[in-house]
């Protein structure tokens, strides 16, 4: 698989996550949290506040997105937990790990809250090489 097959599939895991709630006295009103979708409109996480980090679960995903994560996992796409640990460096920053399903692997990442309907996950095979990002948009509950 080429390296940007395998980062466009980081970013769709995190577009997954998109969003990250941190460490640093967030709360439930924070803007990073809710349900954000990818570009493609395949993927919605719920983002959520998880003891003192962020994480992101799937919570609808349709049919060519699951069967891509089927590729790599034995574990259902929907209900996976694809953003873990995910800690706020700077108001608006967040750094965390991000599993992405279709290749059964685990990467770290950044997710960039724009504004209150728009964030921008980033993630980098190594440090900053062969990295990709995505803006996700927030979706009303």
């Amino acid at each position: 698989m080429g390296s940007s097959r395998i980062i466009a599939r980081i970013m769709l895991a995190f577009s997954l996550l998109c969003i990250a709630n941190g460490a640093t006295a967030t709360t439930s009103t924070d803007r990073s949290f809710g349900i954000w979708r990818n570009p493609k409109n395949s993927v919605h996480i719920r983002v959520i506040q998880c003891d003192d980090r962020m994480c992101g679960k799937v919570i609808w995903a349709n049919e060519k997105a699951q069967n891509d994560a089927a590729k790599g996992s034995d574990t259902p796409l929907i209900g996976s937990t694809l953003f873990h640990g995910f800690t706020q460096e700077k108001p608006g920053i967040w750094r965390g790990k991000v599993y992405v399903p279709d290749i059964g692997k685990t990467f770290s990442g950044t997710i960039s809250v724009i504004d209150s309907h728009h964030m921008e996950g980033r993630g980098c095979l190594l440090r900053n090489i062969g990295c990709k990002s995505q803006v996700w948009t927030k979706i009303r509950e």
